[in-house]
């Protein structure tokens, strides 16, 4: 691929030439990709005039405070480049001194090997996977929209930032791309702006055998802006044409910049031994004459780090923004209080009652539904107490049923001025809807929710994970939880999921048996700052488990019902640890058990996750050292061996398709089988 012709010698007010800004973004990458001696010096190398175009003479931000709420926001989606972020973020004067590019890529430095969120100041999410740090900017950008419509009111635009995205070849490629930029079309995001790095490279080299797309009618296809192809090592030629696109506030931009991989390199430009291995010393010394740049590995001339230098032009923003804000505070004080409560991730002072009382509802009324509806009804007051709660469904709403009288449709008029609804249909796009939640929790102002089937949760497991990663407040609804969803067969019956979901670090697990369990599981995730939340949820409706007191349940586990409460005085000769609609179960053979004369205590254990964390003493409270353990859940048993189980009723197959109460007795689920499971251990 022929290199495109470098950008013309445009000086900065300080006298600097925008090709030295950039070769001051390659000068740095090289080296510090070459000290690693791991990394990926191409795309920054390639991108180089991109970032001056963007950081200096566009977005708004204040290096002195990386969180200022009215900054653009700036997502690295092709974040192998990351050397490229960590080069602006130094140069532009964040809290990133030259020792951490120096560390780039070793233990605990502010510079691992892609961008993490609060790890390096600057870094708005965490980037690696393709294709999702693009969704995630379609999640930032729909926050800003939906909050300024919501706060915004005349002469005070408190809330009015774009979000811009670098994005390569690889992002384009991932499925999740088509997701997220046909939603960010429907919603018409006029202040998201993506600039595409179109070099035409990859790992295995040209991609044109492989990636044949017409991207601009792609693009224009879904409702965006596309403007292209342009240079995109001319740097004025892109500030310019990020100029005209922002003149466009009913669709989304995508800027298709034809960029050389490696640019600068004379040997490696343009091919794909750029991408992901250091140049070498010969390589590096050679790019240096090239580019005319004489100094040292890692310095920075004096008056080139002037014209990076964006302290003082941040720091007048954010006081602009903040001189605004006062006014509003006094002219909208009501509406001044919320927007702060609400980005700063702060629920109502209100809550914690609107919780123990939404659950004691559940416990008072002892309904016999499916823990799918038992979530509805919870959602039901949670939404009406929280207007920063933002659902959605991926095209399942009346099977999830995650929509609520307090969250009418989210739907965008053809100016693109949203209605006011907080219900999202996502369509059938499970990856993009959590990767974009993803966005919308870090953007700040919401806390996103969204269902889909609990088998589909292997679609979007990789922005799970990320969640999870990311320390996120993010709410998964998966429903239809298991063979209990009966006819549709083992397509869309879970057998391995929940255990899958549970390996996940950081994320919360709830599959919670009854509506009390699914009102604390529901009250536990909106209070959890820096958690996911995956609550899992029956079709199939559950009996109400009649329960001394609510207390316990938030702690994971409990002890729901002693051998006294089947009319046994004896004590517990073994425990049954049951969760979601095998509680039910679990209460059945107690008392088949206790006409047998044997007695056990049930356990409901809603999230293994959570009771995971709980001191030894009330662990050994609930689970009684010496006593025989027979765990019942309808999915693999392998996640269970790790409470000393003695037998699992579980199921290690694929599931049938049949109604539910014939797969129930198929697989073994009845209270004779668990009975006789509990008596089969007492006999070894």
């Amino acid at each position: 691929m022929a290199e495109p012709t470098p950008t013309p010698q445009v000086t900065t007010p300080a006298g600097v030439s925008r090709v030295d800004m950039a070769n001051a973004i390659r000068a740095l990458t090289m080296d510090a990709v070459q000290a690693a001696n791991s990394g990926h010096p191409g795309a920054p190398m390639g991108m180089a005039d991109m970032a001056v175009a963007l950081w200096g003479s566009h977005l708004k931000h204040n290096p002195g405070n990386p969180k200022w709420f009215d900054r653009d926001r700036f997502v690295l989606s092709n974040g192998h480049g990351s050397m490229l972020l960590y080069s602006v973020l130094h140069l532009t004067g964040y809290k990133l001194p030259i020792k951490e590019l120096k560390n780039f890529r070793q233990l605990h430095s502010k510079t691992p090997g892609h961008p993490e969120v609060d790890v390096t100041p600057g870094v708005e999410t965490t980037t690696g996977p393709l294709g999702q740090g693009i969704t995630n900017a379609v999640g930032m950008a729909l926050a800003e929209k939906l909050l300024a419509q919501e706060f915004n009111r005349e002469g005070f635009q408190v809330v009015d930032h774009h979000t811009y995205a670098f994005l390569g070849d690889g992002c384009m490629m991932e499925g999740i791309s088509h997701e997220a930029a046909a939603l960010a079309g429907a919603w018409k995001l006029g202040k998201l702006i993506a600039l595409y790095d179109d070099n035409g490279i990859s790992i295995d080299g040209q991609v044109s055998p492989w990636f044949i797309d017409n991207t601009a009618l792609r693009f224009v296809a879904y409702g965006w802006n596309v403007l292209g192809p342009i240079n995109g090592q001319d740097s004025e030629l892109v500030a310019q044409t990020i100029a005209r696109a922002k003149e466009c506030t009913d669709k989304p931009t995508l800027i298709i910049c034809k960029t050389a991989i490696g640019a600068g390199s004379p040997n490696r430009a343009g091919t794909s031994k750029a991408h992901g291995e250091p140049l070498g010393a010969e390589e590096i010394g050679l790019t240096r004459e090239a580019i005319g740049w004489p100094h040292a590995p890692f310095v920075i001339p004096k008056n080139i780090a002037a014209a990076w230098d964006a302290k003082a032009a941040g720091s007048a923003a954010e006081k602009a923004w903040n001189d605004t804000f006062a006014k509003y505070k006094t002219a909208h004080p009501a509406l001044a209080k919320e927007l702060t409560r609400r980005m700063k991730g702060e629920l109502p002072k209100n809550f914690a009652q609107v919780a123990v009382d939404t659950a004691v509802a559940a416990h008072t009324k002892m309904e016999t539904v499916a823990s799918r509806k038992a979530s509805q009804l919870a959602l039901e007051s949670f939404t009406a107490a929280l207007p920063e709660m933002l659902g959605g469904s991926a095209d399942l709403t009346g099977s999830n049923l995650t929509n609520t009288k307090s969250t009418p449709a989210l739907r965008v008029d053809d100016q693109g001025v949203p209605n006011g609804g907080r219900h999202i249909n996502y369509g059938v796009r499970e990856f993009g809807m959590a990767a974009i939640m993803n966005g919308v929790a870090l953007h700040g102002g919401y806390i996103p929710y969204g269902g889909t089937f609990m088998t589909f949760s292997d679609y979007s497991r990789n922005a799970i994970r990320m969640a999870a990663l990311m320390k996120l407040r993010v709410v998964h609804v998966f429903t239809h939880d298991s063979i209990g969803l009966g006819e549709d067969g083992p397509t869309h019956q879970s057998i391995e999921h929940a255990a899958s979901l549970r390996l996940i670090p950081n994320l919360d697990v709830w599959r919670p048996g009854d509506t009390a369990e699914t009102a604390v599981a529901w009250a536990v995730a909106l209070q959890n700052k820096t958690k996911p939340t995956a609550l899992l949820l029956s079709r199939q409706n559950i009996s109400y488990a009649p329960k001394a007191s609510l207390g316990d349940i938030s702690k994971g586990a409990y002890v729901l019902a002693e051998p006294t409460e089947v009319g046994l005085k004896k004590k517990a000769q073994a425990v049954i640890i049951a969760t979601g609609s095998e509680v039910q179960l679990a209460l059945k053979a107690q008392e088949l058990l206790a006409t047998r004369k044997i007695a056990v205590r049930v356990v409901s254990m809603p999230s293994n996750t959570t009771f995971d964390q709980q001191d030894v003493a009330y662990k050994t409270a609930v689970l009684p050292k010496g006593l025989p353990r027979i765990a019942v859940e309808m999915g693999v048993t392998d996640g269970w061996w790790k409470y000393g189980c003695a037998a699992v009723v579980g199921i290690d197959t694929f599931g049938e398709s049949a109604p539910a109460p014939v797969l129930f007795k198929h697989f073994g689920f009845t209270p004779e089988n668990v009975a006789d499971t509990v008596e089969a251990v007492l006999r070894k």
